[in-house]
């Protein structure tokens, strides 16, 4: 008798294996519902923005990130190359929003273009020669597992690689410096060029600059004092071989009115000329940080 009942045991275990699970609980059903309506599954910018420290959000008011990134059509899962990333303002906005599927490429200057500041320390201009895997090592500790991959590059020096591999290049607040040494080792063209290079067919250029009324001298607006006209940039870009497509008053700042003995650094965040002078610090926080063209352009094809 035993020996009849040991199958017919199995036979039913089995059967009870393959019975479907039992319906979820209501409370089962609304913590899987939370889950999926979570910011980072319905609107993975505004979690990547949410995530961001509490002095890098004071300043969206004036940066406008979400607007910006979302006129320059930056998705997840795009290549997006950013020129001079440094701490990662930006960066560490964009590679939890571009997620897994995406790669974040940070481009600095040539190193050769430093020197010409005349203000960094032979120690920083050291640093510099190693800036490629020193960066890409501090902006891997930016992210995860479900976070855009991370490279680097200088400016000039592009690897073969990236060629022909990225939706997008970002020039926020970085062209003022190629420009104003264009003149002396064409690091504006050697710019445009990579990125030129880097764009798929169709890709994008997204510029944010600073921002100066037509009517200054052109050699006040060459960059050394951070502005640059949009007239010229424009026809900066297109000699260049991209097509300017529209623009965006997203980041303007009608108040930044600079002068002739003006620079773009007097204002917030840098503050550099209000000194321990409260009445002139106020004047400088009182007009925010700088009027900002925002330009899309496209390489064709």
């Amino acid at each position: 008798m035993l020996k009849i009942l040991l199958p017919i045991t199995a036979l039913l275990l089995v059967a009870c294996s393959q019975e479907p699970p039992p319906p979820a609980t209501p409370a089962a059903t609304e913590e899987a519902e939370a889950v999926l309506d979570t910011p980072a599954a319905s609107d993975p910018l505004a979690a990547a923005l949410a995530a961001q420290p509490a002095e890098n959000q004071a300043r969206y008011t004036y940066r406008h990130p979400r607007e910006t990134l979302e006129f320059f059509g930056i998705k997840p899962g795009m290549t997006v190359v950013e020129a001079l990333p440094g701490g990662g303002w930006y960066s560490k906005i964009l590679i939890p929003y571009l997620g897994a599927g995406g790669k974040l490429i940070g481009v600095d200057y040539a190193l050769d273009m430093f020197p010409k500041f005349g203000f960094f320390t032979e120690e920083r201009l050291e640093a510099k020669k190693t800036w490629v895997s020193t960066w890409t090592e501090e902006a891997n500790g930016w992210r995860d597992a479900q976070s855009a991959s991370v490279e680097a590059f200088v400016f000039g020096s592009m690897p073969d690689r990236f060629a022909g591999q990225a939706d997008a290049v970002l020039f926020i607040r970085a062209l003022h410096n190629l420009n104003r040494f264009e003149g002396d080792g064409g690091y504006m063209t050697a710019a445009l060029s990579d990125a030129y290079k880097a764009l798929k067919p169709g890709g994008i250029v997204g510029v944010v600059q600073h921002w100066v009324a037509d009517e200054m001298p052109d050699d006040w607006a060459d960059g050394s004092r951070g502005y640059l006209k949009q007239a010229q940039l424009i026809a900066t870009l297109e000699q260049a071989g991209f097509e300017y497509l529209e623009s965006s008053d997203i980041n303007a700042n009608p108040k930044d009115q600079p002068g002739a003995e003006d620079i773009v650094w007097r204002l917030p965040p840098r503050m550099a000329t209000s000194g321990d002078d409260p009445e002139l610090r106020a004047q400088m926080q009182a007009i925010g940080e700088s009027n900002r063209m925002t330009l899309r352009f496209r390489k064709p094809g």
